[in-house]
Protein backbone atom coordinates (compact mmCIF):
# COMPACT_ATOMS: atom_id res chain seq x y z
CA UNK A 1 0.00 0.00 0.00
CA UNK A 2 1.09 3.56 -0.69
CA UNK A 3 2.08 5.62 2.33
CA UNK A 4 0.15 8.68 1.12
CA UNK A 5 -3.55 8.42 2.02
CA UNK A 6 -6.06 8.30 -0.81
CA UNK A 7 -8.34 10.56 1.22
CA UNK A 8 -7.27 12.85 4.03
CA UNK A 9 -9.76 14.83 6.13
CA UNK A 10 -8.67 17.32 8.79
CA UNK A 11 -10.81 19.52 11.04
CA UNK A 12 -13.92 19.17 8.89
CA UNK A 13 -16.92 21.22 10.02
CA UNK A 14 -20.33 22.07 8.58
CA UNK A 15 -23.42 23.72 10.04
CA UNK A 16 -26.93 24.19 8.68
CA UNK A 17 -29.25 26.66 10.34
CA UNK A 18 -27.04 26.89 13.41
CA UNK A 19 -26.91 23.10 13.81
CA UNK A 20 -23.47 21.55 13.42
CA UNK A 21 -23.86 18.38 11.34
CA UNK A 22 -20.13 17.67 11.05
CA UNK A 23 -18.16 18.72 14.10
CA UNK A 24 -14.42 18.81 13.47
CA UNK A 25 -13.63 15.29 12.26
CA UNK A 26 -10.23 13.94 11.23
CA UNK A 27 -9.48 10.67 9.42
CA UNK A 28 -7.65 9.25 6.43
CA UNK A 29 -8.25 6.39 4.03
CA UNK A 30 -5.28 4.29 2.97
CA UNK A 31 -4.70 3.03 -0.53
CA UNK A 32 -6.09 -0.45 -1.15
CA UNK A 33 -8.30 -0.65 1.94
CA UNK A 34 -12.04 -0.78 2.41
CA UNK A 35 -12.99 2.00 4.81
CA UNK A 36 -16.46 2.16 6.33
CA UNK A 37 -18.54 5.03 7.65
CA UNK A 38 -21.15 3.93 10.17
CA UNK A 39 -23.73 5.95 12.03
CA UNK A 40 -27.41 6.55 12.62
CA UNK A 41 -29.39 8.47 10.02
CA UNK A 42 -28.34 12.11 10.32
CA UNK A 43 -24.98 11.28 11.88
CA UNK A 44 -23.10 13.01 9.04
CA UNK A 45 -22.04 10.06 6.87
CA UNK A 46 -23.44 11.24 3.55
CA UNK A 47 -22.42 14.82 4.21
CA UNK A 48 -18.86 13.60 4.72
CA UNK A 49 -18.90 11.69 1.43
CA UNK A 50 -20.22 14.74 -0.39
CA UNK A 51 -17.41 16.82 1.13
CA UNK A 52 -14.83 14.32 -0.07
CA UNK A 53 -16.18 14.51 -3.62
CA UNK A 54 -16.31 18.32 -3.58
CA UNK A 55 -20.08 18.40 -4.02
CA UNK A 56 -20.54 20.72 -1.04
CA UNK A 57 -18.11 23.10 0.65
CA UNK A 58 -17.18 22.74 4.33
CA UNK A 59 -17.30 25.66 6.74
CA UNK A 60 -13.81 24.72 7.93
CA UNK A 61 -11.23 22.01 7.46
CA UNK A 62 -9.03 20.53 4.77
CA UNK A 63 -9.69 17.67 2.35
CA UNK A 64 -7.30 16.01 -0.06
CA UNK A 65 -8.54 13.33 -2.45
CA UNK A 66 -5.89 11.42 -4.41
CA UNK A 67 -3.41 14.11 -3.40
CA UNK A 68 -5.55 16.94 -4.76
CA UNK A 69 -7.12 19.69 -2.62
CA UNK A 70 -10.91 19.56 -2.49
CA UNK A 71 -13.01 21.46 -3.43
CA UNK A 72 -10.41 23.51 -5.37
CA UNK A 73 -9.43 20.59 -7.64
CA UNK A 74 -12.46 18.40 -6.98
CA UNK A 75 -13.32 18.01 -10.67
CA UNK A 76 -9.90 16.54 -11.47
CA UNK A 77 -10.06 14.29 -8.40
CA UNK A 78 -13.51 12.99 -9.38
CA UNK A 79 -12.20 11.95 -12.79
CA UNK A 80 -10.16 9.32 -10.92
CA UNK A 81 -13.02 8.23 -8.66
CA UNK A 82 -16.13 6.09 -9.02
CA UNK A 83 -19.45 6.64 -7.25
CA UNK A 84 -22.21 4.14 -6.43
CA UNK A 85 -25.27 6.08 -5.16
CA UNK A 86 -27.67 4.67 -2.60
CA UNK A 87 -30.47 4.44 -5.16
CA UNK A 88 -29.92 3.18 -8.69
CA UNK A 89 -30.20 6.00 -11.24
CA UNK A 90 -29.77 4.01 -14.42
CA UNK A 91 -31.46 5.40 -17.53
CA UNK A 92 -34.57 3.24 -18.07
CA UNK A 93 -34.70 4.08 -21.79
CA UNK A 94 -31.29 2.54 -22.44
CA UNK A 95 -29.95 -0.99 -22.44
CA UNK A 96 -27.28 -2.12 -19.99
CA UNK A 97 -24.57 -1.53 -22.61
CA UNK A 98 -25.95 1.90 -23.53
CA UNK A 99 -25.93 2.95 -19.86
CA UNK A 100 -22.22 2.10 -19.70
CA UNK A 101 -21.50 3.87 -22.99
CA UNK A 102 -23.22 7.11 -21.99
CA UNK A 103 -21.63 7.17 -18.55
CA UNK A 104 -18.19 6.63 -20.03
CA UNK A 105 -18.56 9.73 -22.18
CA UNK A 106 -18.88 11.84 -19.02
CA UNK A 107 -15.20 11.08 -18.43
CA UNK A 108 -14.26 12.04 -22.01
CA UNK A 109 -13.32 8.45 -22.76
CA UNK A 110 -13.15 7.57 -26.42
CA UNK A 111 -15.77 5.28 -27.89
CA UNK A 112 -13.04 2.71 -28.50
CA UNK A 113 -11.87 2.82 -24.88
CA UNK A 114 -15.41 2.40 -23.58
CA UNK A 115 -16.19 -0.46 -25.97
CA UNK A 116 -13.02 -2.23 -24.89
CA UNK A 117 -14.08 -2.10 -21.24
CA UNK A 118 -17.73 -3.10 -21.63
CA UNK A 119 -17.24 -6.91 -21.84
CA UNK A 120 -15.19 -6.88 -18.63
CA UNK A 121 -17.73 -4.66 -16.86
CA UNK A 122 -20.65 -6.86 -17.87
CA UNK A 123 -18.78 -9.96 -16.75
CA UNK A 124 -17.98 -8.26 -13.44
CA UNK A 125 -21.68 -7.49 -12.98
CA UNK A 126 -22.71 -11.04 -13.88
CA UNK A 127 -24.58 -9.64 -16.89
CA UNK A 128 -22.52 -11.02 -19.75
CA UNK A 129 -25.64 -12.27 -21.51
CA UNK A 130 -27.85 -9.29 -20.66
CA UNK A 131 -26.03 -6.40 -22.29
CA UNK A 132 -28.87 -5.63 -24.71
CA UNK A 133 -31.58 -5.91 -22.05
CA UNK A 134 -33.51 -2.77 -21.12
CA UNK A 135 -33.23 -1.67 -17.50
CA UNK A 136 -36.88 -2.51 -16.78
CA UNK A 137 -36.13 -6.14 -17.63
CA UNK A 138 -33.43 -6.45 -14.96
CA UNK A 139 -34.03 -7.57 -11.40
CA UNK A 140 -33.13 -5.35 -8.45
CA UNK A 141 -29.93 -7.26 -7.88
CA UNK A 142 -28.95 -6.98 -11.55
CA UNK A 143 -29.56 -3.23 -11.53
CA UNK A 144 -27.43 -2.87 -8.42
CA UNK A 145 -24.57 -4.83 -9.98
CA UNK A 146 -24.83 -2.77 -13.16
CA UNK A 147 -24.67 0.44 -11.10
CA UNK A 148 -21.51 -0.86 -9.46
CA UNK A 149 -20.02 -1.81 -12.84
CA UNK A 150 -20.92 1.62 -14.23
CA UNK A 151 -18.87 3.23 -11.44
CA UNK A 152 -15.85 1.33 -12.79
CA UNK A 153 -16.14 2.53 -16.39
CA UNK A 154 -13.30 5.05 -15.90
CA UNK A 155 -11.10 2.48 -14.08
CA UNK A 156 -11.15 4.57 -10.86
CA UNK A 157 -8.55 4.44 -8.12
CA UNK A 158 -11.12 4.95 -5.36
CA UNK A 159 -14.81 4.03 -5.28
CA UNK A 160 -17.37 5.77 -3.06
CA UNK A 161 -20.40 3.65 -2.22
CA UNK A 162 -23.51 4.74 -0.33
CA UNK A 163 -25.23 1.69 1.15
CA UNK A 164 -24.33 -0.59 -1.78
CA UNK A 165 -26.58 -3.54 -0.82
CA UNK A 166 -29.69 -1.80 0.53
CA UNK A 167 -32.89 -3.57 -0.54
CA UNK A 168 -31.17 -6.69 -1.89
CA UNK A 169 -32.01 -10.26 -0.97
CA UNK A 170 -29.28 -12.35 0.73
CA UNK A 171 -28.10 -14.01 -2.49
CA UNK A 172 -27.71 -10.68 -4.31
CA UNK A 173 -26.04 -9.12 -1.27
CA UNK A 174 -23.46 -11.90 -1.05
CA UNK A 175 -22.72 -11.57 -4.77
CA UNK A 176 -22.09 -7.83 -4.36
CA UNK A 177 -19.80 -8.61 -1.41
CA UNK A 178 -17.78 -10.99 -3.57
CA UNK A 179 -17.44 -8.33 -6.28
CA UNK A 180 -16.24 -5.78 -3.71
CA UNK A 181 -13.69 -8.25 -2.39
CA UNK A 182 -12.45 -8.71 -5.96
CA UNK A 183 -12.01 -4.95 -6.29
CA UNK A 184 -9.93 -4.91 -3.12
CA UNK A 185 -7.77 -7.71 -4.50
CA UNK A 186 -7.23 -5.59 -7.62
CA UNK A 187 -5.89 -2.79 -5.44
CA UNK A 188 -8.91 -0.49 -5.54
CA UNK A 189 -9.68 1.69 -2.52
CA UNK A 190 -13.26 1.45 -1.28
CA UNK A 191 -15.11 3.94 0.90
CA UNK A 192 -18.61 2.91 1.89
CA UNK A 193 -21.50 3.80 4.15
CA UNK A 194 -23.72 1.01 5.37
CA UNK A 195 -26.36 0.17 7.96
CA UNK A 196 -25.50 -3.53 7.72
CA UNK A 197 -23.04 -4.27 10.52
CA UNK A 198 -22.34 -7.71 9.04
CA UNK A 199 -21.37 -6.02 5.78
CA UNK A 200 -18.98 -3.66 7.54
CA UNK A 201 -17.48 -6.48 9.59
CA UNK A 202 -16.95 -8.67 6.50
CA UNK A 203 -15.57 -6.05 4.15
CA UNK A 204 -13.91 -3.20 6.04
CA UNK A 205 -10.26 -3.06 7.00
CA UNK A 206 -11.08 -0.05 9.16
CA UNK A 207 -14.16 1.96 9.95
CA UNK A 208 -15.30 4.93 11.93
CA UNK A 209 -18.56 5.41 13.76
CA UNK A 210 -20.12 8.86 13.63
CA UNK A 211 -22.69 10.18 16.07
CA UNK A 212 -24.12 13.70 15.77
CA UNK A 213 -21.28 14.71 13.47
CA UNK A 214 -18.49 13.49 15.76
CA UNK A 215 -16.25 10.44 15.55
CA UNK A 216 -16.93 8.19 18.53
CA UNK A 217 -14.87 5.17 17.40
CA UNK A 218 -12.21 4.42 14.79
CA UNK A 219 -10.36 1.18 14.09
CA UNK A 220 -10.65 -2.26 12.56
CA UNK A 221 -13.81 -4.28 13.32
CA UNK A 222 -11.80 -6.72 15.42
CA UNK A 223 -10.14 -3.89 17.37
CA UNK A 224 -13.45 -2.19 18.10
CA UNK A 225 -15.11 -5.41 19.26
CA UNK A 226 -12.18 -6.24 21.55
CA UNK A 227 -12.08 -2.71 22.97
CA UNK A 228 -15.77 -2.11 23.63
CA UNK A 229 -17.51 -5.47 24.14
CA UNK A 230 -17.06 -8.57 26.29
CA UNK A 231 -16.31 -11.59 24.07
CA UNK A 232 -19.48 -13.58 24.84
CA UNK A 233 -23.12 -12.56 24.41
CA UNK A 234 -26.12 -14.52 25.70
CA UNK A 235 -29.52 -13.32 24.48
CA UNK A 236 -32.50 -14.50 26.54
CA UNK A 237 -36.24 -14.06 26.12
CA UNK A 238 -39.41 -15.78 27.23
CA UNK A 239 -41.75 -15.77 30.25
CA UNK A 240 -40.05 -14.35 33.32
CA UNK A 241 -36.89 -13.30 31.50
CA UNK A 242 -36.68 -10.04 33.44
CA UNK A 243 -36.54 -11.88 36.78
CA UNK A 244 -33.82 -14.14 35.43
CA UNK A 245 -31.96 -11.10 34.06
CA UNK A 246 -31.72 -9.60 37.57
CA UNK A 247 -30.07 -12.82 38.76
CA UNK A 248 -27.83 -12.80 35.68
CA UNK A 249 -26.36 -9.44 36.64
CA UNK A 250 -24.29 -11.29 39.23
CA UNK A 251 -22.88 -13.57 36.49
CA UNK A 252 -22.38 -11.16 33.58
CA UNK A 253 -20.22 -8.12 33.13
CA UNK A 254 -23.18 -6.20 31.71
CA UNK A 255 -26.88 -6.88 31.17
CA UNK A 256 -29.13 -4.77 28.92
CA UNK A 257 -32.88 -5.12 28.51
CA UNK A 258 -34.22 -4.20 25.08
CA UNK A 259 -37.90 -4.86 24.54
CA UNK A 260 -38.56 -8.50 25.41
CA UNK A 261 -34.92 -9.62 25.36
CA UNK A 262 -32.07 -9.57 27.86
CA UNK A 263 -28.60 -9.12 26.36
CA UNK A 264 -25.91 -10.44 28.70
CA UNK A 265 -22.26 -9.64 28.01
CA UNK A 266 -19.60 -11.71 29.76
CA UNK A 267 -15.97 -12.77 29.76
CA UNK A 268 -17.07 -16.30 30.73
CA UNK A 269 -20.39 -17.46 29.33
CA UNK A 270 -20.60 -20.83 31.11
CA UNK A 271 -22.28 -19.63 34.34
CA UNK A 272 -24.88 -17.71 32.29
CA UNK A 273 -25.65 -20.67 30.03
CA UNK A 274 -25.84 -23.04 33.00
CA UNK A 275 -28.24 -20.67 34.74
CA UNK A 276 -30.60 -20.20 31.81
CA UNK A 277 -30.65 -23.94 31.08
CA UNK A 278 -32.34 -24.39 34.46
CA UNK A 279 -35.24 -22.32 33.17
CA UNK A 280 -36.78 -24.38 30.31
CA UNK A 281 -39.41 -21.71 29.67
CA UNK A 282 -36.65 -19.33 28.51
CA UNK A 283 -35.14 -19.28 25.03
CA UNK A 284 -31.51 -18.33 24.71
CA UNK A 285 -28.84 -17.77 22.10
CA UNK A 286 -25.13 -17.85 22.91
CA UNK A 287 -22.92 -16.13 20.32
CA UNK A 288 -19.63 -14.23 20.03
CA UNK A 289 -19.71 -10.44 20.27
CA UNK A 290 -19.97 -8.64 16.95
CA UNK A 291 -19.83 -5.18 15.43
CA UNK A 292 -23.56 -4.61 15.93
CA UNK A 293 -23.02 -4.95 19.69
CA UNK A 294 -20.37 -2.23 19.48
CA UNK A 295 -22.62 0.04 17.45
CA UNK A 296 -25.57 -0.34 19.80
CA UNK A 297 -23.43 0.20 22.88
CA UNK A 298 -21.93 3.41 21.51
CA UNK A 299 -25.04 4.91 19.88
CA UNK A 300 -27.78 3.43 22.08
CA UNK A 301 -30.68 1.09 21.40
CA UNK A 302 -33.42 3.71 21.41
CA UNK A 303 -34.81 4.98 18.12
CA UNK A 304 -33.99 8.57 17.20
CA UNK A 305 -36.27 10.53 14.88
Amino acid sequence: MSEAPVLSVTGLRKSYGGHEVVAGIDFDVRAGECFGLLGLNGAGKMTTLRFALGLIDPDAGEIRLLGLPVPVEAREARRRAGVVPQFDNLDPDFTAIENLQVYGRYFDLSREAIEARIPHLLEFAGLAGRGTAKIQALSGGMKRRLTLARALVNDPEVIFMDEPTTGLDPQARHLIWERLKRLKQEGKTLLLTTHFMEEAERLCNRLLILDQGRIIALGSPRELIAKHIEPHVVEVHGPGFETWAEEARLLAGRVEIAGETAFCYAQDEEPLVASVKKRPELIYLHRPANLEDVFLKLTGRDLRD
